[in-house]
């Protein structure tokens, strides 16, 4: 075979390689597009800005699924005379938060902290939240202590038992929260989504509710919005009947603390009546560890019964609630439909301006 044959056939060989990876990565495509599942309704553009929320990442020689983690101002700062605030203070939206967090994967020290969980020995690591430091021990008494259920942690030092053998989802998930100070708080997840649906729809929402948000002049709305502003009594806000025929995707759904408001808020991505299932997202550390920060959650009902409340003990509320770190104080609620029924029951409401914004997205 001549030298000038061998090349010819080595590029043609590329060209077809290049030509199967390029279907490869249109089958990939359309396989991730949001639309071949939930249409081109809002259904679609909700679950659009949830997967905006996560990245698939190679490190430590696995394929991580990397989530926006939970952050909250002022959550774990209670034994400290001075506390810290979070990036955005848990309102900044994943265009903000992910050129953040992957200077945080690309750094040095985030290359140590994977070394010393693949070092092959047990170890408890030891984060310094406030200090945005951690430190690790191998002593095997605070190694026994751990595995015995003895939590020496405190709510800005938490610890955590590694087995050494990796990395994991949620040691990624600790490093960006302790040692990164990013995520989004509750509230500014369900803003965010909210927000997502009326630029789609062609509405700026915080321009339209500055004044009810009470932003001044040339702030960003996104950091004035909270729970208390679902729960408000301002004209935007709608109150559902909380019946399962009533409610509708883009709907925010409020559970309420031991003092009667509301200390938590999650939106509905979609409600199928014909196999019972709600699909609702939220962002919280309180569920499994590898659930912390922003994921879906479910609640399972009677097809034939759709005039039953959210707080009716007969649906099956599938996501369990956990504490944010093992040993620390469990969730008083096994899951949400206990913290949901709780204190008198929680609530749903709708915003005002995007009633007529999913109504048309719904048309396209």
């Amino acid at each position: 075979m001549s030298f000038r044959l061998k090349i010819n056939l080595a590029s043609f060989i590329l060209i077809i390689n290049a030509s199967n990876l390029s279907a490869q990565i249109d089958h990939l495509a359309a396989f991730s597009d949001p639309g071949r599942i939930w249409g081109n309704g809002v259904e679609r553009i909700i679950e659009e800005a949830f997967r905006q929320c996560f990245r698939t990442r190679i490190i430590g020689g696995k394929i991580m699924n990397i989530r926006l983690p939970f952050a909250e101002n002022n959550e774990r700062d209670i034994l400290l005379e001075t506390g810290w605030d979070f990036f955005g203070s848990g309102k900044a939206n994943p265009e903000e938060l992910w050129p953040i967090m992957e200077n945080l994967l690309d750094s040095r020290g985030f290359s140590e902290y994977v070394s010393a969980l693949s070092s092959g020995r047990e170890k408890v690591i030891i984060f310094d939240i406030q200090q945005q430091k951690w430190s690790m021990s191998e002593d095997l008494f605070d190694i026994a202590r751990m595995k015995a259920g003895s939590y020496r942690g405190l709510p800005h030092r938490p610890y955590v038992l590694t087995s050494g053998k990796g990395i994991q989802d949620s040691d990624i998930y600790n490093y960006l929260y302790c040692i990164g100070h990013t995520g989004m708080d509750c509230s500014g997840f369900v803003w965010y989504i909210l927000s997502w649906i009326g630029k789609q729809g062609g509405i700026d929402l915080g321009r339209i509710l500055s004044s009810s948000l009470g932003v001044p002049h040339g702030a960003d709305p996104s950091r004035f919005v909270g729970t208390a502003f679902f729960n408000s009594g301002s004209s935007q806000i709608i109150a559902v009947n909380d019946e399962i025929r009533s409610l509708r995707p883009g709907d925010v759904i409020l559970f309420r603390n031991n003092e009667g408001g509301m200390a938590h808020s999650a939106v509905i991505q979609s409600i199928n009546f014909s196999n019972g299932v709600i699909r609702y997202l939220q962002c919280t550390d309180e569920a499994p560890l590898a659930e912390r920060g922003v994921h879906e959650s479910f609640v399972y009902f009677d097809p034939a019964s759709p005039n039953v409340s959210l707080t009716n003990s007969s649906l099956q509320w599938t996501q369990k609630r956990f504490a944010p770190f093992p040993g620390e104080k469990d969730s008083p609620f096994s899951d949400d439909g206990e913290r949901y029924r709780a204190y008198g029951g929680g609530k749903v409401v709708r915003l005002r301006v995007l009633v007529p914004v999913i109504e048309r997205l719904n048309k396209n």
